[in-house]
């Protein structure tokens, strides 16, 4: 195949290097065009070759894989890094600073072979290569309603190319220049009343895009946050510790049965489905155990439906990065019952536009924003105590 993707695995082990290398080259869009034992080996690879992915071990003797990160930073060498992560405390920690450190997303490495070469594991790793390396999508197509186009659930901007969208002056229209389908924005206002709450959606790139959304919310914002990031179980009370760290307003992994409290951040515990439900005057954190939905667990889709029967005057929705179309049926049928505010991330400045591609193109977007004024608009909306 002439346009086949070039990958770099880095790994200390060489079991590892060779089973992940058959995944990778048991699929025609990718070839394992080296392996490397460390990050000072991959280093001297990098500086030689373009790859179109890199899959990175974190610990690693002589250069491990945040070392391998910052090294590219300074030497400011481009290139997209999926890391292998391990699920211990300290694993699920370093996985958190790699991505800050530039790695657009994480696989959690198997706890054994066998797990390794099951082919649930294969899939889930193939889909997300794809969705880090740009690769053309196989048959991962949905459907955003009846009368809307499909649309790929790992489209990804090529950053050669302008932006895919251009206003119509007046019209409220967005055309893709690549596809010319249109995206028609929503022209009612914005939420009214105090009792608001933001809820936030995002995968591929998600946790990266966080941290320049998160930090920017006030300490005082007049709503509480839900948000639902994909993440296996482990990784989330990482990332939600970080974010704590950086920011102003409370950040937390949400707790089952926990009221929810204007002026905090609760992220949905990865492997499980987050809603928020009527508690007398209040609302309250309850996680649930249904099926899959839209291939992830927790689901955004789970998280917006939940909302339906709340007490709340108006619900900011906020779409990020991320491969799939999570979050817009949800959406939809939030819309029926409750007074929303949709905010979508834009193409250019999504890791991977999938989600709020799919959002913006069911018609149920009022902004689209560039990721560094997400925050910004959801502040505008809520407002602040």
């Amino acid at each position: 195949m002439a346009n086949e993707k070039n990958i770099l695995v880095v790994d200390d082990s060489a079991l590892m290097r060779r089973l992940v290398s058959d995944i990778i080259n048991s699929d025609s869009r990718y070839i394992v065009g080296k392996t490397a034992h460390d990050g000072e080996e991959a280093l001297k690879f990098i500086s030689k070759e373009n790859f179109d992915a890199i899959i990175l071990d974190v610990n690693m003797p002589k250069m491990g894989g945040l070392e391998l990160l910052r090294e590219l930073q300074k030497k400011k060498i481009n290139v997209k890094v999926m890391m292998f992560s391990s699920t211990t405390a300290e694993g699920t920690r370093e996985t958190i600073e790699a991505l800050e450190l530039g790695a657009v997303d994480f696989i959690k490495k198997p706890d054994s072979v066998s797990e390794l070469k099951d082919d649930r594991f294969k899939k889930q790793f193939l889909e997300m290569l794809t969705a880090v390396s740009g690769a053309k999508p196989i048959g991962l197509t949905r459907s955003v309603n009846r009368t809307s186009a499909s649309i790929s659930t790992a489209g990804r901007l090529s950053k050669d190319r302008n932006p895919i969208i251009t206003r119509q002056s007046g019209q409220g229209e967005f055309t893709h220049i690549d596809d010319n389908q249109k995206i028609v924005l929503r022209n009612t206002g914005h939420t009214t009343g105090t009792n608001k709450i933001v809820a936030i959606a995002c995968s591929t790139g998600g946790p990266r895009a966080l941290h320049s959304v998160i930090p920017k919310l006030p300490k005082n914002l007049n709503a509480p946050v839900l948000l639902v990031q994909h993440m296996p179980a482990g990784f989330t009370k990482s990332l939600a510790d970080r974010l704590d760290s950086l920011s102003e307003i409370k950040v937390k992994e949400a707790e089952d049965g926990e009221i929810v409290e204007k002026g905090c951040v609760y992220i949905a515990a990865g492997g499980k489905h987050m809603n928020a439900g009527r508690s007398g005057q209040n609302t309250r954190i309850y996680y649930s155990d249904e099926p899959i939905r839209e291939g992830v667990k927790p689901s955004a889709n789970y998280m917006y439906e939940s909302l339906m029967d709340s007490s709340y005057d108006g619900i900011c929705c906020a779409v990020l990065t991320g491969m799939g179309a999570d979050g817009t049926v949800g959406i939809r049928n939030l819309d029926k019952k409750k007074k929303i505010y949709v905010i979508a991330q834009d193409e250019p400045t999504s890791a991977v536009y999938g989600m709020p591609k799919a959002v913006a193109l069911a018609g149920l977007v009022n902004e689209i924003q560039p990721l560094e004024k997400i925050a910004e608009a959801i502040t505008k909306d809520v407002g602040v105590r």
